[in-house]
């Protein structure tokens, strides 16, 4: 899926632009977000998860590998950090693959080895800094 660019002026603009994806894709439930360490992965999966209800601390699963956050409307969002794996069948053995077709919110940080659990319609993007002003695009990465 292909949506248009979003730009992060700030962290004061983060819940706008994590609400312009959810408007962006409102049919979709797996997200696979490429970027540098540092471009805020998990920052602007945090603001996403804000808006859909996740009231406890959103934090990066580097070592879980799996987050689940309860929301308020009983259904579990997933976060999914896969910068450690070695290969896609480890993804897999974590019981990732399961739960990325459960049709729960997934977000996946760091997708380059699970690309083979990750279900088609993966909505996957990437973020890039721009170092001039350090906003970030969050656009869709079709590489």
């Amino acid at each position: 899926m292909l949506i248009t660019p979003i730009k992060i002026e700030s962290l004061d603009t983060i819940d706008i632009a994590a609400e312009q994806l959810l408007q962006a894709c409102p049919n979709a439930r797996v997200f696979a977000f490429r970027a540098p360490m540092g471009a805020g992965k998990t920052t602007f999966i945090k603001a996403v998860c804000r808006k859909l209800g996740v009231k406890t601390a959103v934090s990066s699963p580097t070592f879980t590998l799996i987050n689940e956050y309860p929301t308020e409307s009983q259904n579990p969002i997933y976060h999914f950090d896969f910068y450690r794996l070695k290969s896609a069948s480890e993804a897999f053995d974590t019981g990732a693959g399961e739960i990325l077709y459960s049709g729960n919110y997934c977000f996946v940080e760091w997708p380059e080895l699970a690309e083979a659990i990750l279900p088609e319609e993966t909505v996957r993007l990437r973020i890039i800094i721009n170092e001039t002003d350090n906003s970030r695009i969050i656009e869709s990465d079709i590489a």
